[in-house]
């Protein structure tokens, strides 16, 4: 095993614990400008799904699988297949560290054709760590582990519109309660929160046949502030990374055994930016979290960053996937992800392949780190997965299908 000796410090800082440092840069910006959004619990926002990872992380309106569990419950009820599970395997931080995974099992169940039930676990294991005090003293060893626990339900409306929603359990122990402050307590995190997703397929006629254009929009981690540390009769209270995805999908089939998907995504963390703190002489002098309750944090994340309008919309990341299909049995996909670089620069191409035999399926999705300065810590990222389905009949709601209209 690699060396592994996080302080606490650093063990804040990697998971979004910690603020940045506050410093002022020759420009007289503080931190050079960078502002990125930190959140309790970050891991339930990994995206754990090869296909969509091959995909630059587009998914909120790709075809339907079990892993819509993450990326828009909406369309679980658009799966063509009555019933499926998939497992995936995802070593983190890889060029870091090597006992760093995270692992999702998914599932879904369509009882009747126009709904469908969902299943997910996902387990995040951060691998040995060393606690070392200010003094460099050794503290002991410990495992972090965090997993989170998901169950949802999808209808559709009509032929073309679905909607759903999903229960999430979240569970995080970071420290096993070490805490090197006096005074200080420091324990697990349990908390729940909701996912609600809307999705819209619609054909488009073309000479061949049939293609098929989707929308998609989720909002996911919608749950109460959380703390991990208390001190006397106060205490730190942070949000959950609740989530805002909008996309689309275009199908287009080339003949009867290619066709082509083009996704657009695009991703905004809803919850509140960092804000500014001028010194007596009115320089900027420290970052600050405001404050807020769930619903101002939520509502007020649209309006609320400290450069107005441009800032805004540098929160927002874009994730661009292209996948091409030959007879539903072989799958080519590549993708980019692109993030301001004052807001955490993450910018990568992916690749990925998918296979089909029978009633299993296999992914594989590698990102390739494209930061133009440094080394990206994601560069490299591996993603496994193996997936069974099973296809049959769903029987009838007690009313007519045709009740379900566009």
């Amino acid at each position: 095993m690699k060396n592994n000796k996080f302080s606490l410090a650093l063990l804040g800082l990697v998971f979004g614990l910690s603020a940045q440092p506050n410093t002022v840069d020759g420009t007289g910006q503080l931190n050079g400008g960078n502002r990125p959004i930190t959140t309790a619990v970050p891991f339930i926002n990994i995206n754990p799904d090869p296909r969509a990872g091959g995909m630059g992380d587009a998914g909120v309106a790709t075809s339907s699988t079990s892993a819509d569990m993450y990326w828009n419950i909406g369309k679980l009820a658009f799966n063509e297949n009555k019933m499926g599970a998939q497992i995936s395997v995802n070593p983190w931080l890889r060029s870091i560290v090597n006992d760093m995974y995270l692992n999702n099992l998914s599932a879904h169940y369509k009882r009747r054709k126009e709904e469908a039930f969902g299943f997910s676990m996902t387990y995040f294991d951060l691998g040995k760590i060393e606690f070392r005090s200010a003094a460099n003293e050794a503290q002991g060893n410990f495992n972090p582990r965090e997993f989170s626990f998901n169950a949802g339900y999808s209808r559709k409306l009509s032929q073309k519109l679905g909607l759903g929603l999903a229960l999430k359990f979240i569970h995080s122990n970071l420290t096993g309660g070490y805490s090197s402050t006096p005074g200080e307590s420091v324990r697990a995190l349990n908390t729940a929160a909701v996912d609600m997703g809307v999705f819209y397929t619609t054909p488009v006629k073309t000479k061949l046949g049939e293609d098929k254009l989707n929308f998609g929009a989720n909002i996911s981690n919608i749950g109460g502030k959380v703390k991990y540390v208390s001190t006397g009769n106060s205490s730190v209270k942070d949000f959950l990374p609740m989530n805002l995805r909008l996309g689309s999908a275009y199908t287009h089939e080339i003949d009867m055994y290619n066709k082509i998907t083009v996704a657009l995504d695009f991703n905004k963390l809803l919850t509140p930016s960092p804000q500014i703190i001028k010194d007596s002489k009115g320089k900027d002098s420290l970052l600050s979290y405001p404050n807020k309750g769930l619903m101002s944090g939520l509502f007020g994340s649209f309006s609320d960053a400290p450069g107005g309008f441009k800032e805004e919309i540098q929160e927002i990341t874009t994730s661009l996937g292209l996948e091409y299909a030959y007879n539903n049995l072989f799958m080519a996909r590549a993708g980019y992800f692109n993030e301001s670089k004052y807001k955490g620069s993450r910018k990568f191409l992916t690749v990925g392949f998918g296979l089909k035999i029978q009633d299993l399926g296999f992914d594989f999705a590698y990102l390739v780190n494209t930061a133009s300065k440094g080394s990206n810590a994601l560069g490299g990222t591996l993603r496994f997965l193996i997936s069974y389905n099973i296809k049959g009949e769903t029987s009838n709601s007690p009313v007519k299908d045709d009740s379900i209209t566009d």
